[in-house]
C-alpha cells in the first residue's frame, strides 16, 4: 500500500491589502499571503489539496510559486474550489464541477452569495499501483439558522444539507462507475452535529476524526483573521470544527491520521487552519 496525504484549506479570498491591516503595518494581500501558503505546503507536503475561497489571482500566484520551486502540482479548475494534485503520483481520470443553485426547494431565500459555493470533484489513478479514488472539495453556504446570530438567515442549515446531498449524489455516481473509495472535504460551515455532516454520515461516510487510528487533532481549526486584523489560534473542541474530511469505502484502518499544524506564521494567512488525513491506498 501507498501512504498519501489529502489536505483541505480555505485560503480566505482576499486579493488586496485592507486599510485596517495597513494601519498596523500588516499586509493581507494575495502577493503577501501566498508565499506563506507555499512555505506551509513545503513543510506539510500534501499530495492532493482541496481548496476553498481561492480567487483567480491567488491561484495564479500559488501556481507560479510552485513552478519556481519545480514542484509537480497541477491545478484542476473549480472557480473558488480548485483541486491541486501531484502529477508525478496521480493521473486524472475524470472530473466535474458544480456551482450550487441559489434556491433550495421549500426554503425561502437565496443560499449562494456571488455563486462562490460549489464543489469540485475528481477521480485519480495512483500511478504506482493503478488504484483509483474519488476526491471532492466543497464550500457550503455560510449563514446561521440561529436567530440570535448576527448572520441569521432562516433555512441555512437545510440549505447546507441540500448542498452536501448534491455533492454526495455526485460521489455516488463516481463510486458506482469506478468502484473506488471516496473523500469529501472542505469548509462546510457546519459543526459535527449539524444537519449537513449528519446527513453525510447517514449516507455511508465516516468522519476521518472518528476513524483515524494513529493520531487525531483535537482542535477546531478556526481563528480570527478578517479584514480588520487577525488573532492567534486558541483551539476549541474538535466537534466545533467547520472544516471536515469525510471518507467512504476505504479499507479498515486505512485512515492513519487526522491532523492540523498551526505555526505562528500561518495566522495572518487565513482564518482556517488546514486539516489533512494520511491514508493508505
Amino acid at each position: 500500500m501507498m501512504r498519501l496525504r489529502f489536505m483541505s484549506t480555505n485560503q480566505w479570498a482576499c486579493d488586496s491589502n485592507k486599510s485596517a491591516w495597513e494601519e498596523k503595518g500588516l499586509d493581507c494581500s494575495c502577493d503577501a499571503r501566498m508565499p506563506g501558503f507555499l512555505k506551509y505546503y513545503l513543510e506539510t507536503k500534501p499530495d492532493v489539496l482541496g481548496l476553498q475561497e481561492v480567487t483567480d489571482k491567488m491561484a495564479d500566484k500559488l501556481m507560479q510559486l510552485f513552478s519556481e520551486q519545480e514542484l509537480p502540482y497541477a491545478l484542476l479548475w473549480g472557480r473558488r474550489t480548485p483541486i491541486l494534485y501531484r502529477t508525478d503520483l496521480f493521473e486524472l481520470v475524470d472530473s466535474t464541477f458544480l456551482i450550487y443553485p441559489e434556491e433550495v426547494l421549500g426554503c425561502e431565500g437565496r443560499f449562494n452569495n456571488s455563486k462562490t459555493k460549489s464543489y469540485n470533484a475528481a477521480v485519480f489513478r495512483v500511478k504506482q499501483s493503478g488504484k483509483l479514488f474519488a476526491l471532492m472539495t466543497t464550500h457550503l453556504w455560510w449563514k446561521s439558522s440561529d436567530p440570535a446570530s448576527k448572520s441569521y438567515q432562516p433555512f441555512s442549515d437545510e440549505a447546507r444539507m441540500h448542498q452536501i446531498g448534491l455533492a454526495i449524489d455526485c460521489l455516488d455516481q463516481y463510486q458506482q462507475k469506478y468502484q473506488c473509495p471516496a473523500v469529501l472535504m472542505g469548509d462546510m460551515n457546519a459543526i459535527y452535529a449539524s444537519l449537513a455532516v449528519q446527513h453525510a454520515l447517514s449516507r455511508g461516510f465516516s468522519h476521518a476524526y472518528d476513524v483515524a487510528v494513529e493520531h487525531r487533532d483535537e482542535g477546531n481549526g478556526h481563528h480570527y483573521c478578517f479584514p480588520d486584523g487577525y488573532l492567534p489560534y486558541t483551539p476549541s473542541a474538535a466537534d466545533e470544527a467547520i472544516d471536515h474530511i469525510l471518507v467512504r469505502d476505504f479499507e479498515q484502518d486505512a485512515v492513519r491520521t487526522y491532523d492540523r499544524y498551526a505555526p505562528d506564521y500561518y495566522m495572518p494567512l487565513s482564518d482556517h487552519i488546514p486539516v489533512w488525513i494520511d491514508v493508505e491506498i
